[in-house]
């Protein structure tokens, strides 16, 4: 079962991006500096690209890493509410090591702990739990942990992330685990495919409730999403914000993977290697500050308009043998809308209409006459189909009569008078030669009675 719905996601993440793939990608600047290195901002409506910064730029995921490692264990598990896994420290060993423990965090899953994979799957998205991230990765690597980073890597290829290479399933400080702005949003996209991770990644609060616990928890406890945009009691909240994970590493900076969500509008947008301090070395949290910026931004600016009406008749194109004027009205194949900047003037559009010289009748209704390009500045916006308005009918007559002068005006017809004008010539030659040699020569019996019998019989007139 787990297998059919691997395959169903995959076909509807492949169906959802070729679909969108026809959708216009306009491309604006926001008004406020944006501190992250990379940053990818996506209408998941259309797939298109709202804001763009550095979106190929080689950059480490962090804890972001935990997106994939999801993929694989919900990928992997036909019931994660019923399977349990006890925590083991041994799990735990190489955080003990760890060059960089101002990295490291926890969901105070202690050794003998025992839990849902569907409550280890929450403590990873909602806190980056380290131990949660080995636990799962170890009991669907088959005790392998290294056998599970090959399904990821193996799965980012499938999905097409070919700039991601990753090295654990944790995201802690490794020279080898790289990403971009663009691989990490293609990968989320195909994630929010998978049955139950859109629910768990953008889960505000979770209150976990062990199958098992050793006694020094005393009673359940509750993990909260460290994307503190989504929730109502910080300083940085926007309503219509959801999750989805957030990472930092000392080296690398502060990354955001998050939705939002506003007057039916989706967003998605993917920040990776934020500053970590200011100028005056105060900690920041930029990566929140960028997100919540250019949510924000998209949110109050950002609004479908419609940019060309199916309605609109454009402009006309001759038709050959028509019964009627001898034009057809074209306009486009269909309605084009698009999310616009509510900023930028539509009449700044520029409309570049390319239509056919001319078309021989019949005409019918839809059939294609020429584009319409439609551009902001040099970027392209759109290619639009410009189609007949209506049915043109042929003229028997017009037809008929062009067909006869088609005929006659034929390279074929001038072929062929030319060579009857040249086997004339050639007879007038010869009958000219004859004459004069007859002439010139009277015994030759060119001009005898015999030859004159011969030639045209004994009723010769």
């Amino acid at each position: 079962m787990k297998k059919i719905i691997s395959v169903l996601s995959a076909m509807l993440m492949f169906i959802y991006l070729c679909a969108a793939t026809t959708a216009g990608a306009v491309e604006f600047t926001p008004p406020f500096e944006v501190n992250a290195k990379s940053a990818y901002l996506i209408n998941l409506d259309t797939n298109s690209v709202i804001y763009e910064k550095n979106p190929d730029s080689e950059q480490m995921p962090a804890s972001l890493v935990n997106i994939m490692t999801a993929i694989i264990v919900l990928e992997n598990c036909s019931d994660p509410d019923s399977i349990t896994i006890t925590a083991d420290k041994k799990l735990y060993e190489e955080f003990d090591e760890y060059e960089y423990p101002d990295d490291l965090r926890y969901g105070e899953i202690w050794d003998g702990d025992t839990l849902t994979v569907t409550d280890y799957l929450y403590a990873m998205m909602l806190t980056s739990s380290c131990e949660a991230s080995n636990i799962l990765a170890y009991y669907f690597g088959n005790q392998n942990i290294s056998a599970f980073v090959d399904k990821m890597n193996a799965k980012a290829k499938e999905i097409g992330a070919e700039n991601t290479v990753f090295a654990n399933p944790h995201g802690l400080y490794d020279p080898n685990q790289v990403t971009t702005a663009k691989d990490m949003a293609l990968i989320t996209q195909y994630a929010l495919t998978v049955p139950g991770f859109e629910e768990i990644a953008t889960t505000e609060e979770y209150e976990v409730h062990p199958v098992s616990y050793i006694t020094a928890h005393e009673e359940p406890w509750t993990w909260s999403h460290s994307n503190i945009i989504m929730s109502a009691a910080s300083d940085f909240y926007l309503f219509g914000v959801k999750g989805i994970k957030t990472g930092n590493l000392q080296l690398s900076g502060r990354n955001i993977v998050t939705m939002g969500t506003y007057d039916g509008i989706k967003y998605l947008l993917v920040l990776l290697n934020a500053p970590f301090y200011d100028e005056d070395g105060d900690s920041k949290y930029y990566h929140i500050i960028d997100a919540y910026n250019l949510m924000e931004w998209v949110f109050d600016y950002f609004e479908y308009k419609d940019l060309l009406s199916g309605d609109e008749e454009i402009a006309e194109v001759k038709v050959n043998n028509s019964d009627g004027s001898g034009y057809v009205l074209v306009k486009p194949k269909e309605d084009y809308s698009t999310l616009w900047y509510s900023e930028v003037d539509v009449t700044s559009i520029q409309k570049n209409i390319k239509l056919y010289d001319s078309v021989n009748a019949p005409v019918k209704k839809g059939q294609k006459l020429g584009e319409i390009e439609l551009k902001l500045s040099d970027e392209v916006i759109a290619n639009i189909d410009l189609v007949a308005s209506g049915n043109v009918d042929r003229s028997f007559v017009k037809f008929n009569l062009s067909t006869a002068k088609g005929f006659f005006g034929s390279k074929w017809m001038k072929r062929a008078i030319l060579l009857s004008l040249a086997l004339v010539l050639f007879y007038l030659a010869v009958c000219i030669w004859a004459y004069i040699y007859a002439k010139k020569n009277p015994k030759s019996g060119l001009g005898n009675k015999r030859v004159v019998k011969k030639l045209y019989g004994n009723k010769r007139k």
